[in-house]
């Protein structure tokens, strides 16, 4: 079982390698600590358009920010990943677990279920 198995139940996760799908309830509760690692990949209209609060902007479209961006994050911490539905926070995610991060969370339906 994994820890957030244990912490939040199984039913509304989905585990994908290093790369756990949070519903939005679950996903409020884990961001709502204090340093949190909370990234917006969108395009910086889209985050200028609304976006969770204490959130950093991270273009998944812009490949040489994003590399940078996230070379100065904790890879021992979590990081927790969203998009607008869900699609690019995983190709994210992705990236992220070939960067060496190893606790990679994301918001199931992205913004969209947020609002």
């Amino acid at each position: 079982m994994s820890f957030l198995s244990a912490l939040f139940g199984s039913k509304n996760t989905t585990e994908t390698g290093n790369i756990v799908i949070l519903d939005k309830t679950d996903y409020a509760t884990a961001i709502s600590g204090p340093k949190v690692q909370l990234v917006d990949v969108r395009t910086p209209s889209e985050y200028n358009g609304g976006h969770i609060k204490k959130a950093i902007n991270i273009d998944f479209f812009n490949a040489s920010n994003f590399k940078v961006a996230f070379e100065k994050m904790d890879k021992t911490k979590p990081v927790y990943v969203y998009c607008r539905s869900g699609a690019r926070s995983q190709k994210a995610a992705r990236k992220l677990v070939a960067m060496g991060f190893n606790q990679i969370y994301d918001l199931r339906g992205g913004y969209n279920a947020w609002n």
